[in-house]
C-alpha cells in the first residue's frame, strides 16, 4: 500500500523534474558513459556496471522494450497516457508522445480521474504491437490491467482491447505491473503484482489478448517484515525461464532502494527458485543489480533479446533525484545464472 501511495506521488510530485531530465539527456549523470561490450562474458565483473550509453531524451520511470520489423526500438513507459520513446540505435533516444493522446477514459474509474497510467508492457507478435498496462487509484489496490493494440506502435496508433484482470480494495494481491510472455509451446501468460501475496501468472488467450481462464497462480512473495516485491519480467534462455522481480522501494528519488533480483524455473508456471534453492513464493531471490556509486534504486527491468545478446532496460535514479534509462547486456555464468555488464 505504500509504495503504491509512493508511486503517486512520486509521479505528480517529480514528473517535471524528469521531462527536464529527459530534454538534457542524462549529462548530468557521470555513471552513464560506459560503451555497451559486444560480446558476452561468462564471468561477472567484479562490481556492478555502470549504465551503458544512451543520449538524447532518457528521463524514463518503468520501461518496456520492443524491437521493430525495421530494426528500430520502441520503448513504453509511465507517465501522461503513456509515454513513448523511440530510438534507431538504441543509444540516441528521441521523445515520441503519448500512446494515447487523446486520453483513456476507460482507465478514469481506476485512476481517480489521473491520466497517469503505470508501468506499460510491450512486445510485438505476429505483426501486431501488444502493451498491457495498469491504471490504480492513489494508494489503493483497486487496480486493472488493460490491454491496447497497434499495427505500428506509435503515438495514437493504439486502440483499447478492453479489461485483463483487476484487483478490488478486498483482494490480497494487485493488479499492476504487467508483463506478457509466451512459453515454449506458444503459450501466453501474463504475470502482474506487487506487494501483498506476491507476483501472480494469469493464462492470456492468443486469439484475443485477454484472459483464457480464471486461475490465479502463485509464482513469487516475500516473506518476513517486508512484502516490496514487484515489476515482475519472465524471460526464457535456454532450458529455463527466468522471473526477474524488483525488491524494495522505487519513487523515492536518489532514496530509492530498488534492486533487480532474479530466480528461474524449468516450467512457466514455476516453481521458482534463486541461486541458493530457495523458492522466490518463499522470499527468494539471487540479486543482479542494486544501488551503487551515483546509481540509485535500479529496477522495473525488461529482457529484449536482441542481435548482440540479452539486454537488460531499467529506470535509476541520478543524484538530482531524476528518473533515468539504464540499458546493460546480459551474461550467463557457468551455471546458467545472469549478471549484467
Amino acid at each position: 500500500m505504500s509504495l503504491l501511495k509512493s508511486r503517486r506521488l512520486w509521479l505528480a510530485t517529480a514528473i517535471a523534474a524528469t521531462l527536464i531530465a529527459s530534454a538534457a539527456g542524462a549529462a548530468d549523470v557521470d555513471a552513464a558513459t560506459a560503451p555497451l561490450a559486444a560480446a558476452a562474458p561468462t564471468s561477472p565483473p567484479a562490481s556492478y556496471p555502470n549504465p551503458g550509453t544512451v543520449t538524447g531524451n532518457t528521463g524514463t520511470h518503468d520501461p518496456s522494450a520492443v524491437k521493430t520489423p525495421a530494426g528500430g526500438y520502441i520503448v513504453a513507459y509511465t507517465g501522461a497516457n503513456i509515454q513513448l520513446k523511440t530510438s534507431s540505435d538504441r543509444t540516441a533516444w528521441r521523445n515520441a508522445g503519448a500512446a494515447f493522446p487523446s486520453g483513456a477514459s476507460w482507465t478514469l474509474p481506476y485512476t481517480g480521474g489521473s491520466n497517469q497510467l503505470w508501468a506499460p508492457d510491450i512486445s510485438y507478435h505476429n505483426g501486431t504491437y501488444y502493451m498491457y498496462y495498469a491504471a490504480s487509484t492513489f494508494g489503493s489496490s483497486h487496480s486493472a490491467i488493460f490491454l491496447a493494440t497497434s499495427s505500428t506502435g506509435a503515438s495514437g496508433s493504439w486502440s483499447n482491447k478492453g479489461l485483463v484482470i483487476e484487483t478490488t480494495t478486498s483482494s490480497n494481491y494487485n493488479a499492476i505491473d504487467p508483463n506478457l510472455v509466451v512459453d515454449a509451446s506458444g503459450g501466453w501468460w501474463l504475470s502482474l503484482g506487487s506487494f501483498w501475496t506476491g507476483i501472480k501468472l494469469v493464462k492470456i488467450n492468443p486469439s484475443t489478448g485477454l484472459r483464457a481462464d480464471s486461475t490465479v497462480r502463485s509464482i513469487a512473495q516475500r516473506t518476513g517484515s517486508s512484502t516490496a516485491i514487484e515489476a515482475p519480467y519472465i524471460f526464457r534462455h535456454g532450458s529455463y525461464y527466468y522471473l526477474w522481480v524488483s525488491f524494495d522501494l522505487c519513487c523515492r528519488g536518489a532514496s530509492s532502494t530498488y534492486r533487480i533480483m532474479v530466480g528461474r524455473s524449468t516450467s512457466i508456471t514455476g516453481p521458482y527458485t534463486d541461486r541458493n534453492g530457495t523458492a522466490m513464493t518463499s522470499g527468494g531471490g539471487t540479486q543482479v543489480l542494486a544501488t551503487h556509486g551515483s546509481i540509485h534504486g535500479p529496477g522495473h527491468q525488461a529482457v529484449l533479446a536482441d542481435s548482440d545478446g540479452e539486454v537488460l532496460f531499467y529506470h535509476y535514479y541520478a543524484n538530482s533525484g531524476a528518473s533515468y534509462l539504464g540499458i546493460n547486456l546480459v551474461g550467463y555464468d557457468s551455471a546458467g545464472w545472469p549478471f549484467v555488464y
